[in-house]
């Protein structure tokens, strides 16, 4: 009998077209969350319609509720039917559901190991499993060492070619809390799996227009010649969200926005956009040339993090007409918080393609709208010819790669107005997935889920790529703490803080209006 289901994937692992994915149990650690609820389920399922899931496949929830299997499987279908982009289908469901499972248990007690372990050998038994397993952590940060532990105590997971079958480790963000926590929760974690075993999931690399970045660079012959500073005036990129905290205080009150979003998401945005071309698409080739674009980041010393950093936190305002609390109103945030809701960072990644280019980040809640870009403005050309048209209030031109909402990717450049007289504008070539291939792009968890599966690690992050990050965090906070810098107040709905303004045009540029 066949037991392996295929998958068209032309981009990664040596440019392979069919990869074939093992039965194996995906074991979720922190099965009634929220991430469960509204992301992983709804992203299993969809896989499921698609077709690239063996029919052995088989999923365990583990979670400190006293659930029983019908318990938990009702609770995937609510979730499915609320939050997957495609309706629920009875039998498809039907299928999907006859490998579901639950075992309760407390994250820290090894009697709960013991019995989850038995539940997985009389799984693999009756699915035929082959002994593969992976375990996804969906559970507060502050249990992931605890659970690595103890699945490698408990012997639930194997390490690497032990001819046992495959483990596989898949945690969320963040891995750690600064540097030196995460190279504690890393040898935590080496006591079970070694960091081939190991898949850290930062959600915005499962995305089409992230992935896409490669592609654009690297597939068009237009585009490499003058991807370097003789041609980039400089890098945008903005990852903006129009909510608060959304009763998240417990963690954000530790994170703040540069933990939360500049430490993974938006370092994995640069590196993509500044690195060197990989020799292959496999995971280490792609992995070590983002790396060597991290390392080449110059670290910020403290006289120019107080001037190539601005750190801001919402006050109380109105959005959409509705009053919104400040930060320090939110429930469970301390009244004198000097938590940071927005940061705004001007880096400089010294090296021979970008020495001179400006990097400019800046991240928030309560901003204007939802939106993350990554914009490359070129420099403006001589404009002797066209003087006379008007041509000096033209914009430069400008290749914008929108991750979210609506996919895409965009070029801003002149053209002539229709007319007798020679008359410039600026105007949008747009590209967007939703449109231009009539189909709509899967979830970024149904392709990283995959992925982990598939044991393709090229969209996870690798340990290296984590402690270069928090390297350049912990040396900016460092300089806060140290300097005393003040958190700039700004209104609900708008981009921040005028002092994020003033860090840009102080270069003569100013932010792009999204």
């Amino acid at each position: 009998m066949d037991t392996t289901a295929t998958v068209s994937n032309p981009l990664r692992q040596g440019m392979r077209a069919t990869r074939a994915v093992q039965p194996c149990i995906l074991v979720i650690f922190g099965a009634t969350g929220d991430l469960t609820h509204r992301k992983l389920l709804p992203a299993l399922y969809n896989l499921a319609i698609e077709q690239p899931l063996p029919a052995q496949f088989t999923v365990v929830g583990v979670a400190r509720r006293p659930f029983s299997d019908d318990d938990f499987r009702q609770q995937a279908r609510d979730s499915i039917s609320q939050f997957s982009r495609r309706p629920l289908n009875p039998t498809i469901w039907d299928n999907f559901a006859k490998g579901l499972f639950y075992s309760q248990a407390q994250f820290d007690d090894p009697k709960g190991y013991e019995k989850l372990g038995q539940l997985l050998d009389k799984l693999e038994q009756e699915r035929g499993t082959q002994g593969n397993r992976m375990f996804y952590l969906a559970t507060p940060p502050s249990f992931y060492g605890t659970i690595g532990e103890l699945l490698s105590s408990s012997g639930l997971a194997h390490k690497a070619d032990d001819g046992k079958g495959w483990s596989r480790l898949v945690i969320e963000k963040p891995f750690g809390h600064d540097l030196a926590s995460a190279h504690e929760l890393n040898q935590a974690l080496n006591k079970g799996f070694n960091e081939s075993q190991i898949y850290r999931i930062d959600h915005y690399l499962g995305k089409e227009t992230v992935q896409n970045i490669m592609v654009l660079r690297f597939g068009n012959g237009i585009f490499e010649p003058i991807w370097n500073r003789q041609y980039i005036d400089h890098v945008q990129i903005t990852v903006a969200e129009s909510i608060g905290i959304e009763g998240r205080a417990d963690y954000y009150e530790q994170a703040g926005a540069i933990r939360d979003m500049v430490q993974n998401h938006m370092m994995q945005l640069l590196s993509l956009t500044a690195m060197e071309p990989p020799n292959t698409f496999g995971a280490d080739a792609v992995r070590d040339e983002k790396v060597k674009a991290l390392r080449a980041i110059t670290p910020l010393v403290d006289s120019e993090i107080a001037l190539d950093t601005v750190r801001g936190q919402y006050g109380p305002g109105i959005v959409a007409g509705d009053p919104v609390p400040g930060y320090r109103q939110e429930k469970g945030v301390s009244p004198t918080s000097r938590t940071e809701t927005f940061v705004a960072l001007k880096l400089s990644i010294e090296n021979w393609r970008w020495a001179g280019v400006p990097f400019y980040l800046r991240t928030g809640k309560r901003l204007t709208k939802r939106v993350t870009e990554i914009a490359i403005q070129f420099k403006r050309p001589p404009y002797l010819l066209f003087q006379a048209a008007g041509a000096q209030q033209l914009q430069p031109n400008v290749l914008s790669m929108r991750i979210q909402p609506n996919e895409g990717i965009s070029l801003l450049f002149s053209a002539k107005v229709p007319g007798q007289e020679m008359r410039l504008r600026t105007v949008n070539m747009d590209f967007l997935y939703g449109s231009s291939f009539g189909v709509e792009p899967p979830e970024a968890y149904e392709r990283l889920l995959l992925d982990a599966m598939l044991g393709d690690s090229t969209l996870f992050t690798r340990i290296d790529e984590t402690e270069l990050a928090w390297k350049l965090v912990d040396t900016i906070v460092s300089g806060w703490e140290k300097s005393g810098t003040p958190i700039a107040s700004y209104e609900p709905g708008t981009w921040g803080p005028k002092e994020s303004d003033a860090l840009i045009e102080r270069d003569g540029r100013t932010w792009r209006r999204l």
